[in-house]
């Protein structure tokens, strides 16, 4: 018997699962860059993130990253401020995809647009970069 639970340092965020795309637009942040002034002491929702995650508890930071059809941008660092796992599949048994993570972050920096695009091109897996 075994546990499939991840341990993440990144959230990555599709604006369906709870990214503030509303505010952080990248158009308009390579226009005028948006500051951390712009979404401080905010707290942030996501939700239906795919299995089981368990992911770095404040004060330690994770990547905060949006998932712009599979393709990743890395915008700055957050802090979780709370983590739900919940089961999705009733049914007996257990298989992939029966489990999904919801929480809440605050956004604690946001990289300038310059910075952005080297993060996003060398932190991210191979393919997965927004500017690729």
């Amino acid at each position: 018997m075994g546990s499939n639970i991840e341990l993440n340092d990144t959230l990555q965020l599709s604006e369906e699962q709870g990214f503030p795309c509303d505010i952080l637009n990248l158009e308009k942040h390579q226009k005028t860059a948006i500051t951390i002034d712009d979404v401080k002491d905010r707290i942030f929702s996501f939700h239906s993130k795919d299995s089981a995650r368990v992911f770095h508890l404040d004060p330690v930071r994770v990547f905060l990253v949006q998932n712009i059809g599979g393709k990743w941008l890395f915008w700055g660092h957050a802090l979780m401020q709370s983590q739900e796992i919940s089961k999705v599949n009733p049914g007996p048994g257990w298989k992939s995809g029966d489990w999904q993570t919801s929480g809440t972050y605050k956004i604690i920096a946001i990289h300038d647009p310059e910075y952005q695009k080297l993060v996003t091109l060398k932190e991210c897996p191979p393919g997965k970069s927004y500017f690729e």
